[in-house]
Parts: C-alpha cells; structure tokens; sequence
C-alpha cells in the first residue's frame, strides 16, 4: 500500500492529521501530482492546519487554474483564517464555474463578512 493510499484511508476515516503524514511523504515523492496535492490540502484543513492548507491549495491553483475543487478550499481555507476579502476573488470564480448552491452561499458569507 502506497503513503497516498494510507493517507487516503485516514482521511476517510476521520484521522485527518494522521493522513497529512502519509500524505505528505506522498507529495515529497510526486510534488506535481494534483490528486495527491488535493488530498493533502483536505487533511490540512480538516486538521486545522490552515497555513499548510492554504500552501497547497494556492500550488493546486497554480497547477490548474480551472480547478474548482482548490479554488474554493483556498477561498473557504482564507475565510476560516479571518481573511474574507482574499478569499472572495476565489470563490466569485468558483461560483461562476460550477453554478453550485453550496459554492454560492459560502461566498454569500463570505461577502457579508466583507461589507
């Protein structure tokens, strides 16, 4: 079993900074591997640990900008550190991308937290 696959399996199980280990040697070995990068950026914010988060997803985005999934976990990973304003530009963009209700009440939020 690979470190992305252990990693995977505690993520999925509720275990999200036990995952991040894993998923971190996974990454150090395949730093350009978007479906390692996104399971790790998961285990960071599950964990709390919104720096590493934000590194990864911001990566995730400049690996693909059209990404809806990193944009909005580094917009919802910028509005959790208390940075709203910073986080809208990413979620406008992943509103408009995906047309989800889900995406769209967060950045809701998000801009009421603005004004």
């Amino acid at each position: 079993m690979t470190a992305f696959d252990i990693g995977r399996r505690y993520l999925d199980g509720g275990d999200p900074s036990t995952a991040a280990r894993h998923l971190t040697e996974a990454a150090a070995a395949e730093p350009a591997n978007r479906a390692v990068l996104t399971e790790l950026a998961r285990a960071h914010f599950h964990s709390a640990a919104l720096g590493k988060a934000e590194k990864v997803a911001r990566t995730l985005v400049e690996l693909d900008p059209t990404d809806t999934f990193a944009l909005t976990l580094l917009g919802r990973t910028l509005a959790r550190r208390g940075r709203h304003a910073q986080a809208l530009p990413h979620l406008r963009l992943a509103a408009a991308m995906t047309g989800s209700t889900e995406v769209a009440a967060l950045l809701a939020d998000v801009e009421a937290r603005v004004r």
